[in-house]
């Protein structure tokens, strides 16, 4: 037990540990060749103590001096995986930012009307936000909104779905048209040239499954499928509404083999499949990973899925808005992208 004003040091750390105040010091700078156990053990130790390291207690004194800060989220009406796993995102950047005195608000979309998402802009700037990270659809009232508070010198990011012309700081989020692109590669690796291909979007107002379609429909060109063997439809990421989409273009053309999702609800299309008795003649390229998507690809329902990382789209912006608010940080580039991956049957985890 510590004495009254006795400031824990790395030796009770390392005597409580069990180990060397080596090890505790290469615990504290996150060094290489430390026993997790061990690793533990002492972190256990230090939070037993309470022991602050001295840069950590000049970082705390530092982020004491700053002034507060506001930032906003805006997000889309989405529900499922995209919002938990954002949201997720959300949460573990406003751990981050707390100790920097740096206050998140996040406003959830109820429709996909433009005026919708500007009202929430807005009331978040009149609660004090000072600059925005926002995955909205690609309109001109939500661009010019943005370009308006770019000349007031406020940064706005975009994630997941870009505003490439509304004057933002930057996007973060996948290479969206290339994503399409290696979609059109793997469908065509499952069907052959003859019959019509569907690609479904949930909302084409979105830059994401725009991008996404284009990227998809240009690699089929470079491929040799004409324009017209492309069916592109809209269901609003909605289950039902795949359901039905997907029910009714399957009715329609007997000879279709391949259908991509550029969008949510592949369980509503593989659905679809199912009740239309042509499970196991349909290949499906879709996007994102979930235990639905898993399952629907150890059962073969799924051929492949490009998934991207939304936990990071839902805290990195944050970041990068703290940075530049505080540290006037330049950016390299208007666009942050990570290597695309492919999941499969074969190589799928968990």
């Amino acid at each position: 037990m510590l004495l009254m004003g006795t400031r824990p040091t790395i030796q009770m750390v390392a005597e409580l540990a069990g180990v060397s105040r080596g090890t505790v010091d290469r615990v504290l700078n996150d060094r290489p060749h430390v026993n997790e156990e061990v690793r533990q053990r002492v972190l256990e130790a230090m939070r037993q103590l309470g022991y602050i390291s001295p840069r950590e207690l000049h970082q705390r004194q530092a982020h004491a001096a700053l002034p507060p800060l506001t930032l906003g989220v805006l997000l889309p009406s989405w529900e499922g995986q995209f919002r938990a796993e954002v949201t997720e995102g959300v949460r573990q950047a406003c751990g981050e930012l707390e100790e920097s005195r740096v206050r998140v608000l996040v406003r959830r979309c109820e429709t996909d009307l433009p005026q919708e998402a500007v009202e929430l802009l807005e009331a978040m700037r009149a609660g004090g936000a000072e600059g925005f990270a926002v995955c909205a659809v690609n309109d001109p009232a939500i661009q010019s909104w943005i370009a308006a508070r770019a000349a007031e010198g406020v940064p706005c990011v975009t994630f997941n779905s870009d505003l490439p012309e509304s004057g933002r700081l930057c996007f973060i989020g996948q290479d969206i048209r290339q994503a399409g692109r290696v979609a059109a590669g793997l469908l065509c690796k499952c069907v052959s040239g003859q019959g019509p291909i569907l690609a479904t979007a949930g909302n084409l107002k979105f830059d994401g499954h725009r991008q996404r379609l284009d990227g998809f429909r240009e690699r089929l060109a470079e491929l040799g499928f004409p324009a017209e063997q492309i069916l592109v439809r809209e269901t609003c990421n909605d289950y039902e509404t795949t359901l039905r989409v997907v029910g009714e273009t399957l009715a329609e053309w007997p000879d279709l083999r391949g259908i991509y999702m550029a969008n949510l609800s592949v369980s509503g299309c593989c659905a679809a499949i199912q009740r239309a008795g042509r499970a196991g003649r349909i290949h499906v390229v879709c996007h994102d990973i979930n235990e639905t998507v898993r399952q629907l690809i150890r059962s073969g329902m799924v051929d492949f899925t490009i998934p991207q990382d939304l936990r990071r789209q839902g805290r990195a912006p944050l970041l990068f808005l703290r940075d530049q608010l505080r540290n006037k940080r330049p950016l390299e580039s208007g666009s942050f992208h990570r290597r695309i991956q492919i999941l499969c049957a074969e190589n799928l985890e968990g």
